[in-house]
């Protein structure tokens, strides 16, 4: 219990220091002492020098103290101070603090049974989850998720037209629209600052050419597709098989509908695990009130496992489904009519 506590306590500390950059001047500068800090943050040097000891005493900064000087080695600054490292979770931390944020709106779903829309909660989470799944979409979806389906990284690299629903921030459309220029890519989401964010995304990423981005829920989004991709949002939807239904209509009959969900087991057994710990905690204040804000209010839930999502995709009217490939932390469905 003290572990758990301290691990509750030191983020945030972490959701603090990322957000004064205190992670990213460690590393840029090497060793310092508290006082080079405060100067290089111009933050308060008796407050800068007790989050350091915080932070050194969970190990997510290292003390030499000879010099008393504090730093982080090459591990810390992939996990606390590098947005493209493929280990990177402050972003996590962000995401996590809307659990405690919205800790009363969930109480009261509880009690009303009405559940908590996605656009309900605080503006941490819509950009933690955005920073949280990033890093994972840099390290794996161009070079291992979409060469595990069949046929559509040649496709792509043709040119198709490609629709990427529940997009929330752009992380995945812009990556997307990097790697296959030829491709014409539109991200849908029903959240509209997260598409206005999403645009300015595009727009720093240099890919406004061949992407946009517009406001639109899962069973109305409009044109016909090659591929179709939901990342980590098939669970949070309150009718996933009528998103379904339209995404099958929304294929070319030769198309694909990629399926990126939260890495799980079948059985609650198998999910009794520390990544089953982190799912169903966010899966309890986040996607399932999301889903029971919704029409028919399936609750699907993060740990869905494939057969329950199985059942789903097939129901929208898609005769093959099969799982492409899989992290410890995600599952790739590939679904085709």
């Amino acid at each position: 219990m003290v572990g758990d506590l301290g691990a509750i306590a030191t983020g945030a500390g972490v959701l603090l220091g990322d957000r004064l950059g205190l992670f990213k001047a460690l590393r840029e500068g090497g060793k310092m002492t508290a006082a080079e800090l405060s100067t290089r943050t111009g933050t308060q040097e008796r407050l800068v020098r007790e989050w350091l000891s915080g932070q050194a005493a969970a190990g997510y900064v290292d003390y030499d103290e000879a010099n008393d000087q504090f730093y982080l080695n090459a591990e810390q600054e992939l996990v606390f101070a590098d947005e493209n490292s493929p280990a990177f979770m402050a972003g996590a931390f962000e995401f996590l603090s809307a659990l405690w944020l919205d800790e009363e709106k969930v109480r009261q779903a509880f009690q009303s049974g009405k559940g908590v829309a996605w656009h309900d909660h605080s503006a941490c989470l819509f950009r933690g989850t955005e920073r949280f799944f990033r890093p994972g979409y840099n390290a794996n979806l161009i070079d291992s998720w979409l060469p595990a389906l069949e046929g559509v990284v040649e496709k792509l690299e043709r040119g198709v037209e490609v629709a990427d629903v529940g997009c929330g921030h752009g992380a995945s459309t812009v990556l997307m629209a990097r790697a296959f220029p030829n491709s014409r890519f539109v991200g849908f989401d029903y959240h509209a600052p997260s598409i206005e964010r999403a645009r300015k995304a595009a727009e720093e990423a240099g890919v406004g050419a061949n992407t946009r981005f517009e406001v639109a829920a899962a069973k109305t989004y409009p044109g016909t597709y090659d591929l179709v991709a939901f990342f980590d949002c098939l669970h949070d939807m309150g009718d996933p098989a009528g998103a379904a239904t339209h995404v099958h209509g929304s294929l070319k009959p030769d198309g694909t509908w990629m399926i990126v969900e939260p890495f799980a087991h079948d059985h609650l057994t198998a999910n009794l695990n520390p990544v089953g710990r982190v799912y169903y905690a966010a899966s309890t204040f986040v996607c399932t009130p999301a889903s029971l804000s919704q029409e028919v209010r399936l609750g699907l839930g993060a740990q869905a496992g494939e057969a329950r999502l199985r059942k789903v995709v097939t129901g929208g009217g898609f005769k093959r489904f099969r799982r492409a490939t899989e992290t410890p932390f995600n599952m790739v469905l590939e679904a085709r009519p």
